[in-house]
């Protein structure tokens, strides 16, 4: 065990988003023990996006080069890959990552689709396997395909099976809801409408969904995406109790759209599957606002909590 097993590593993100100026706000807004936290990132990056008037520990990784605002460069591409290099090998409780740019992290040669797959890189082990989940209070989505052109998504009964498994997992072992209702989305318009839309619903999908339920999961669908994901909305925003503690997306966009409609600065980018869980912010590296000290802090706020309370 090292110094920072029970600490909350923070990294800084790309150096010319808005990550470090969230990061300096989120923490100054919060009522936090700064004992329990380390920044991995840079002092000068910090300097320079504001003052940080909580002690916390810092893991000053060199930036080479100069900060420019608002573009992707191969500097700020290998500095976020750096952090997320650093963060891992410590070891620490949790992990929350301010956004990087994945042009940028391709620029300098870290050919990863994002955070989530850095992360699987470094902590995987015994085929595990990191998972993106999205949770905004009690509406949860996971993620059945992650970074992947809509064109190249596929979906098969061992995709389905192995990511729902994790999810289960994940539940009982850092929630306090042990038998977890899951509902899967479906893959085309109104769930295939019998296979006039599309057969993967009756070939893969249903299918996966009975072999599950035989084993114990407590997992309906596959149902229409948009009735759905737009009642688990409207639940929401009006606060009342969801029907599905997770709702199991096909595909980047289906998922998303609805869990940030319900309000980006609540919703939290959660890394499940892996031994230390990573949550971020529901954003991205806001490159037309950097260095203006406009960004909002509350999605950090939210992934801060999330890590220090799941």
């Amino acid at each position: 065990m090292n110094k920072y097993t029970q600490k909350i590593a923070i990294t800084l993100g790309d150096p010319n988003g808005i990550g470090a100026e969230i990061v300096i706000k989120a923490l100054n807004s919060m009522d936090i023990n700064p004992s329990e936290f380390v920044i991995v990132g840079n002092k000068g990056l910090l300097d320079v996006n504001g003052h940080l008037r909580k002690n916390i520990e810092l893991i000053d990784i060199p930036y080479i080069g100069s900060y420019n605002l608002g573009k992707d460069t191969k500097e700020g591409g290998d500095f976020s890959f750096r952090q997320l290099e650093t963060a891992c090998k410590i070891s620490p409780r949790r992990i929350v990552t301010a956004p990087v740019s994945k042009k940028a992290m391709h620029l300098a040669g870290h050919y990863f689709n994002g955070q989530t797959e850095v992360l699987e890189h470094f902590l995987a082990k015994n085929n595990e396997k990191a998972e993106m989940l999205f949770l905004n209070n009690d509406f949860r989505v996971l993620l059945l395909t992650r970074h992947v052109p809509l064109k190249e998504v596929v979906v098969t009964k061992e995709l389905v099976s192995s990511k729902v498994k994790r999810l289960v997992d994940f539940f009982k072992r850092h929630t306090n809801i042990q038998n977890p209702r899951i509902a899967l989305c479906a893959l085309n318009p109104h769930a295939g409408e019998n296979g006039v839309l599309g057969n993967e619903e009756i070939e893969i999908l249903n299918p996966a969904v009975e072999k599950l339920a035989f084993e114990g999961i407590n997992i309906e669908g596959a149902y229409s995406a948009d009735t759905l994901l737009a009642e688990a909305l409207r639940c929401s925003i009006l606060k009342t109790k969801q029907p599905y503690d997770c709702y199991v997306a096909m595909y980047h966009d289906q998922g998303l759209i609805p869990i940030k409609a319900a309000g980006t600065s609540s919703t939290v980018n959660m890394t499940i599957g892996l031994d230390i869980i990573r949550t971020s912010p529901a954003h991205g590296t806001a490159f037309d606002i950097a260095g203006k000290g406009i960004a909002s802090e509350k999605s950090m706020v939210a992934a801060i909590e999330a890590a220090l309370h799941i």
